[in-house]
């Protein structure tokens, strides 16, 4: 009887520790939202489905400012980020683009799902050729282990990157964290931010 008590609360045990990790493991990998409050560098943010969070700046933080750019700041020999829509023909159809500076060049290389938008991706390579056509303009990208070919509508909001400071992390910014490290109280700690600047906003 002992034993089979045993066996049974391990089984419970092993489910709930199970459970909890799975739990855990759906954290998620970018939060999106709005900066509510500053204290130090512990911000509230107000992400898109209206949840309150805390996440603290490391103290190294890096904090970045997105400026608009337009299609012209995209040349052969560029390295970009774009978070796309599949088509049916195998091109991706681009939500937004980042263009990376010089010093940024490599940054998440390659092709992968992204959760902007259901079923969206994000392709970081160097861009080969840039084209005009009906539909926009056309990129033909190159990562290590393949290509893209990235249709560019009109309206697609261009981007980069430019330094900013823990002075300009303020109330009312919109804010995009990639990869935030959650802490055991259910807080969030990040290494780098992505906030706006002026109307400009992260579009990724």
């Amino acid at each position: 009887m002992k034993r089979t008590f045993a066996r049974v609360t391990g089984v419970i045990s092993l489910s709930l520790f199970m459970i909890a990790s799975a739990a855990w493991a759906q954290q998620p990998s970018r939060l999106r939202g709005t900066i509510e409050a500053v204290d130090g560098p512990m911000l509230t943010v107000k992400e898109r489905a209206g949840t309150m969070l805390k996440v603290k700046m490391a103290d190294n933080v890096a904090i970045r400012a997105v400026v608009k750019m337009s299609m012209a700041d995209i040349k052969a020999g560029s390295y970009v980020g774009v978070t796309g829509m599949p088509q049916p023909d195998g091109s991706q159809k681009a939500l937004e683009v980042h263009i990376f500076p010089e010093p940024m060049r490599g940054t998440g290389e390659g092709h992968r799902p992204w959760d902007l938008q259901p079923s969206s991706t994000m392709t970081n390579a160097n861009v080969e050729t840039t084209v005009a056509s009906t539909d926009g303009q056309v990129l033909m990208m190159k990562y290590k282990d393949g290509e893209k070919k990235v249709i560019v509508p009109p309206t697609t909001p261009i981007v980069t990157y430019a330094p900013a400071s823990k002075d300009e992390v303020k109330p009312g910014l919109t804010v995009f964290i990639n990869n935030p490290t959650k802490k055991e109280d259910g807080s969030y700690e990040a290494a780098a931010i992505t906030i706006s600047r002026g109307d400009v906003k992260p579009p990724m």
